[in-house]
């Protein structure tokens, strides 16, 4: 129960950011679908989240539809589009971290710390900002993989030159299998599973998280 809090909110915060994006760039299809809602509903996919919690750390929700012909400039602004999801989940891990770190000093309770009697309240938040920070982060590194349909792919699409982007392009069809491929034959664990580690025990040390507030 504990992880459930922290991937509905991931995966809202995450595919909401790529539609609030494409509708502040001129595509509106996100709002005409539905999809600039924070009910998690309407962004899970059951595969993506049965990820999420067979690994704790990663995972995919229902990609928001996107129509780059909106754009004034499709190329660029999918980039953007695109950036948008990672990057909210990274605000999201460095905001649950801060979070951690408050409730596991006992700040908001004073210098009775976690042993008070509102313990039953900040055990669980305490244990679901930990959580949040795994999710997000994993979220984020996970989905700028540049193998589609993830982030990744639309992000090196945008900066390649055209022709590479359009060769790059034809293996869109395949990409949902190549990704299925890499997680059961461990690949995807072996290199991403360590950075994600990694940024997940930095934004778990207070004395890093602290000092990019101050």
């Amino acid at each position: 129960m504990i992880l459930v809090p922290a991937v509905l909110l991931a995966v809202t915060v995450h595919e909401v950011a790529h539609g609030w994006v494409a509708d502040r760039l001129g595509d509106k299809t996100a709002r005409l679908h539905g999809r600039l809602t924070l009910n998690p509903i309407k962004h899970l996919d059951l595969v993506g989240t049965l990820v999420f919690f067979l690994t704790q750390m990663i995972g995919w929700a229902k990609p928001v539809p996107v129509n780059p012909y909106n754009f004034q400039n499709p190329r660029r602004d999918m980039v953007w589009v695109s950036l948008a999801g990672p990057l909210s989940n990274l605000i999201l891990a460095v905001c649950s971290a801060i979070l951690y770190h408050l409730l596991a000093s006992g700040f908001s309770l004073g210098s009775g710390g976690l042993s008070t009697p509102l313990a039953f309240i900040t055990e669980p938040l305490l244990l679901m900002s930990y959580a949040a920070v795994r999710i997000n982060v994993g979220l984020a590194i996970f989905n700028i993989i540049p193998i589609p349909p993830l982030d990744g792919s639309k992000i090196l699409a945008g900066i390649l030159p055209a022709t590479l982007a359009d060769s790059y392009a034809r293996i869109e069809r395949f990409g949902f299998l190549i990704l299925l491929l890499l997680l059961f034959t461990g690949i995807i664990d072996r290199l991403v599973f360590p950075v994600i580690r990694m940024l997940t025990g930095l934004l778990l040390q207070s004395d890093i998280v602290f000092a990019c507030c101050t």
